[in-house]
């Protein structure tokens, strides 16, 4: 993935982008909510969620290539750990990595009752993180068939470089006995950098998928250990941008 020019284009759908986000993500989880509880088939709407996420994606003018989707051909479930850049880092996740992919997301967010409705119905992990054994309670409350994202970083980074890796990711993975797979999400901060305001310059984003780590045998004391080869996989394609 080339580094891109100074100045590339779509100005005035930039200028429209935070209008187009924010009204498809109200729609979008408004009929997930309504479709769930009118069938009660969450893979439904979970193909409904990924297939609208496409869509925006598309509609703001982002391409997404997806690099090493053969790594998971062994099948799932697996923790996924993306850095994290960007707003537009969960958008692309959501409607490019493979399977269902369920997000680890901050407790703070099922306050509001409207974007907890939303989170339940995709069945998305609250998490504390300084608390990741609630997690696994929520994981083992929801079932194991499904992938979880957790951003080891926790939060965006300011500037680009890969922030610190917090633990609780890998204190879930190893309890769980899921794989680890580190991700890296390319472009996204340049296409919507902190403090845009959800608006999205259109551009190229690439997902690098790299080949599960096993966590079998490991234990609470490997988790630095853990920690450490998935931030050397992901900082073998980190751009900073």
């Amino acid at each position: 993935m080339e580094e891109p020019r100074r100045g590339e284009g779509g100005g005035l759908r930039a200028a429209l982008s935070p209008f187009l986000f924010r009204g498809m993500l109200v729609g979008m989880g408004a009929v997930a909510v309504v479709l769930h509880r009118v069938t009660g088939d969450r893979e439904l709407t979970w193909r409904f969620a990924k297939a609208r996420a496409r869509t925006l994606t598309r509609m703001l003018g982002v391409r997404v290539r997806v690099q090493g989707r053969e790594h998971l051909a062994a099948g799932g479930p697996f923790v996924f750990t993306p850095n994290h850049q960007s707003h537009l880092d969960i958008l692309v996740l959501l409607g490019y990595l493979p399977g269902r992919t369920r997000f680890a997301a901050k407790r703070e967010l099922w306050r509001h009752p409207v974007v907890a409705a939303v989170l339940d119905t995709l069945g998305m992990i609250p998490i504390e993180r300084d608390q990741p054994e609630r997690a696994v309670e929520a994981l083992n409350q929801a079932g194991r068939d499904e992938s979880v994202v957790i951003f080891p970083e926790g939060r965006r980074s300011p500037d680009g470089r890969l922030g610190e890796f917090k633990k609780g990711a890998f204190v879930l993975a190893i309890q769980a006995g899921l794989p680890v797979v580190p991700v890296v999400c390319r472009g996204t901060r340049r296409l919507m950098p902190r403090g845009s305001r959800l608006a999205v310059r259109p551009g190229e984003v690439e997902i690098v998928i790299e080949p599960p780590i096993p966590t079998a045998g490991l234990d609470y004391a490997d988790r630095d250990a853990l920690a450490a080869r998935v931030r050397a996989a992901i900082e073998e394609h980190h751009l900073g941008w």
